[in-house]
């Protein structure tokens, strides 16, 4: 299936989210959505001026985050979604990383968008679920690869950092597109510009095909095989009139 196909699945599920809300007694929900997702369905909701919803993924400031539609009558909040946390723990010396865990849990049988965040650190992994197939989890994954893990739910006292980051700092000519990806994967120009031409990059969850579109602070880039990228500072401009960028790479 396409993006477009997607894209209609989506918001068709989401409309419906919303009808059945409003027509009935409890709230409706849909997901978990990627970021991009997440900015598709907070514009759909605009379009259709319908402010009763809320976008949740197990805690704050989650990537992926299940989209829930409220009756007029109940008041949208994160105790009423549909997740819980389970914590995996294992041994500090066994090197264990997202995709290990997002790859056993889709090879028996998971479907991703019933899955959140996935934060993984030293000895221990904390990943969302949507309630309805935690039991499932918790009975069939007693190993991730060949590590033995010990299931439970509920979360520690602070969550595991999770995503793992590189610096980068660089000197640009402007915040355009082409500029930012080049500094961020290493390349020319012109090899960045071809990227973004052949639909490569996606800024801010979009696929941008403009090597003259404005880059801005904050700004997550990402580059279809190379990684992605987010941009924390634009400036300051040095003497010469180039401008200073420092950003973090996702590892």
């Amino acid at each position: 299936m396409d993006r477009q196909s997607d894209d209609a699945v989506l918001k068709a599920k989401l409309c419906d989210a919303v009808r059945l809300a409003e027509n009935g007694s409890s709230p409706r929900f849909v997901g978990f959505l990627d970021e991009r997702q997440a900015l598709s369905a907070q514009r759909i909701m605009s379009y259709m001026n319908y402010k009763n919803y809320m976008l949740y993924g197990g805690h704050d400031g989650a990537e992926r985050v299940v989209f829930g539609a409220f009756p007029d009558f109940v008041e949208p909040a994160g105790e009423k979604f549909p997740i819980t946390a389970v914590t995996a723990s294992f041994r500090s010396c066994d090197n264990l990383s997202h995709r290990d865990f997002l790859g056993a849990l889709l090879a028996n049988g998971i479907n991703r968008e019933t899955i959140g965040d996935i934060l993984v650190d030293e000895g221990i992994c904390v990943l969302y679920s949507r309630s309805e197939i935690t039991n499932f989890i918790l009975s069939q994954t007693t190993k991730i690869g060949r590590v033995g893990v010990k299931l439970t739910t509920g979360v520690p006292q602070s969550l595991p950092q999770g995503a793992h980051f590189e610096d980068f700092s660089a000197v640009v000519a402007s915040a355009r597109l082409d500029c930012i990806v080049a500094a961020a994967v290493g390349t020319s120009r012109e090899k960045s510009s071809e990227m973004i031409r052949a639909g490569l990059v996606m800024l801010n969850h979009e696929v941008n095909t403009s090597v003259a579109a404005a880059v801005t602070q904050g700004s997550k880039v990402s580059v279809r095989g190379k990684g992605r990228f987010v941009l924390d500072r634009l400036g300051p401009v040095t003497k010469k009139g180039r401008l200073s960028i420092a950003g973090r790479k996702y590892i």
